[in-house]
């Protein structure tokens, strides 16, 4: 009865989210809807999307069915025994792999009940030794490599078998989650925001916070850490493969488009594969339990909506030019810096405090006695790691253009028509921006994805901090995206003048004397009169006037005999404490 009053307190304490059952009940059994609906209205036989979608009012259902290439047997057709066979064998291989490839263990975050679980983590590994298989295939076989040629010719029922395999594993560890007891010795312990005692609700938002499984000759696997992983991004490259091939089968080419987006994709989901271990400090793992929500998300919702790009790109083929790659590069560089330098900073400074490169930052230090950045990317915006990451959608999107195509029957000859190579002709014709309804969906459903998550995480730690998180949201004032939130400096009170100011001290030119100050470390000045300064920085202002201690002056002479220069002399000199004026600094390094 104890562990049953807790339990709903806890809920009671955490609410619903998504709008509780009702949300949870839509996202459950609309989103897969939704999917279905871009699988046929953007599809390779009609256009994107089907003529008949064009106009409503005329609209007649036989027609449309030709147009998205209903399947001939109805709904039995979405799926096969074939297609969900070779699905579960690719969750097989995947699994194989993750038990016989070398991994690095690793100890997750401490977790309510005071263990720590550990991980294995290869998904790296295990991806590029998919993909070294899949190349050499092509490289055999070229784009008609069996793997590419079954995906894309069974797409809808492979998307079935995803969608049936996600349903079946958010039931299994919902029944399983039951078997959870307080004090047992496997660390196992349920989600605050999954015990509400709603079925539907806890079924959706995953009632167990990390369940796990035993397989046969495979060992234990986390279920919710290599869900998310492994399986869904490992398929969303070799979606995007796939879908490449395509385009050459169909037209005898490929585009820079549809490689651009597929290799930057590719990297992508490397990047985060290879810094596997970071995702034991992300929201997913430390507070969502698993369930629908998850399993949904990483087996269905990313390797099918994500692809969304390369799957256009396939019959309606656009080349962006050498101009257009630069500029979607950059842009998407711009992305990947901001994504990875603020959160290869909060891990250095979560990890070790006392490296130099973090040394310098301020923080709030918490009832709870956790430390919370103020400064650094951290003090820029709360999430600024979520603004970056939605700048890397753009370039995803971008590559489509005025997205939209008819397909017309071979002889047409339409006017600015690409010719496919059985005859049939490709136009953009009225369809044209249409299809932006699919090809820039992700940007859309991205942003609300990082938005909602930043309000998920806020009402998390205003639960957890109390006080404290109002203080920190004080001084970082700026969610996800700073620019579009900041004031003018006239417009600000005194207070935040103050935090303005101490943010540019820690995060501007002047952090390295601040860096100086903590660590004590040396610093070499260049000042005026060609004269350097070797010594450690006792206090400065910002308008870099410094108090010095331990001073070497050095400085060089050339004397002068019989108005003839002679050897130039290396002089110095030792000064225990001087003032430096900021006017007379020309460069200052850490030495």
């Amino acid at each position: 009865m104890a562990s049953k009053t807790k339990q709903q307190a806890v809920s009671k304490a955490h609410g619903y989210e998504f709008f509780g059952p009702p949300g949870a009940a839509a996202i459950s059994f609309g989103l897969p809807l939704l999917i279905y609906v871009f699988t046929f209205a953007c599809n390779d036989i009609s256009g994107c999307p089907a003529p008949s979608l064009l106009h409503p009012k005329s609209l007649d259902l036989d027609v449309l069915k030709q147009e998205v290439g209903w399947p001939e047997d109805g709904i039995r057709g979405f799926a096969s025994w074939k297609a969900t066979g070779y699905t579960l064998a690719y969750y097989l291989f995947s699994a194989i792999l993750y038990r016989i490839l070398p991994g690095t263990e690793v100890e997750g975050t401490e977790l309510a009940n005071g263990g720590r679980l550990k991980y294995k983590f290869n998904a790296f590994a295990s991806t590029m030794f998919t993909l070294a298989i899949c190349a050499a295939g092509t490289v055999a076989q070229g784009a008609e490599f069996p793997l590419w040629t079954y995906i894309t010719d069974n797409y809808l029922q492979i998307l079935t078998a995803n969608v049936i395999i996600a349903y079946a594993l958010a039931t299994y560890v919902y029944i399983a989650s039951f078997s959870v007891k307080p004090g047992n010795p496997q660390f196992r312990q349920l989600a605050a925001g999954g015990v509400s005692g709603n079925m539907l609700y806890d079924w959706f938002i995953g009632r167990e916070l990390n369940p796990r499984v035993t397989l046969p000759l495979i060992g234990e696997i986390d279920i919710k850490e290599w869900m998310e992983i492994r399986p869904g991004l490992t398929g969303w490259i070799l979606l995007n493969c796939a879908f490449v091939a395509k385009q050459y089968r169909t037209f005898g080419f490929v585009t820079d488009s549809i490689i651009f987006i597929t290799v930057v994709q590719a990297l992508y989901v490397l990047d985060g594969q290879f810094m596997e271990p970071a995702i034991l400090t992300t929201i997913d793992i430390t507070t969502d339990g698993f369930g629908l929500m998850l399993s949904f998300g990483d087996l269905v919702w990313v390797p099918f909506i994500y692809t969304q790009q390369t799957r256009y790109l396939s019959v309606h083929p656009q080349s962006l030019g050498p101009l257009g790659l630069a500029a979607v590069g950059a842009l998407l560089a711009a992305g990947f810096a901001i994504f990875r330098l603020s959160n290869s900073q909060k891990n250095a400074f979560r990890t070790n405090p006392n490296d130099p490169g973090v040394l310098h930052l301020k923080y709030l230090k918490t009832k709870a006695g956790t430390r919370l950045l103020i400064s650094g990317w951290w003090g820029v915006a709360r999430h600024i790691n979520y603004f970056g990451d939605w700048l890397q959608s753009w370039p995803y999107c971008l590559p489509t253009g005025l997205a939209g195509y008819t397909i017309l029957s071979a002889g047409t000859l339409a006017p600015g028509a690409v010719r496919m190579l059985d005859g049939r002709e490709v136009v953009a014709g009225e369809a044209r921006g249409w299809g932006a309804v699919f090809t820039y969906f992700y940007l859309v459903y991205f942003a609300v994805l990082l938005i909602h998550r930043d309000r998920r995480d806020d009402e998390k730690c205003s639960r957890k901090y109390g006080e404290d998180w109002e203080k920190y949201k004080k001084i970082v004032r700026w969610r996800i995206v700073p620019a579009l939130l900041q004031k003018p400096r006239n417009e600000c009170t005194e207070y935040e003048i103050a935090q303005l100011e101490q943010w540019e001290m820690s995060n501007g030119p002047l952090s390295l004397l601040q860096t100086a100050v903590r660590s004590h470390s040396q610093v070499l000045i260049s000042i005026r009169s060609n004269r350097k300064l070797l010594g450690r920085v006792k206090a400065f202002d910002r308008h870099c006037n410094m108090i010095l201690e331990n001073v070497k002056e050095m400085w060089t002479e050339t004397p002068v005999h019989n108005g003839k220069k002679g050897r130039p002399v290396n002089k110095d000199r030792f000064i225990s404490k001087m003032f430096l004026r900021g006017d007379s600094v020309i460069i200052v390094l850490l030495s």
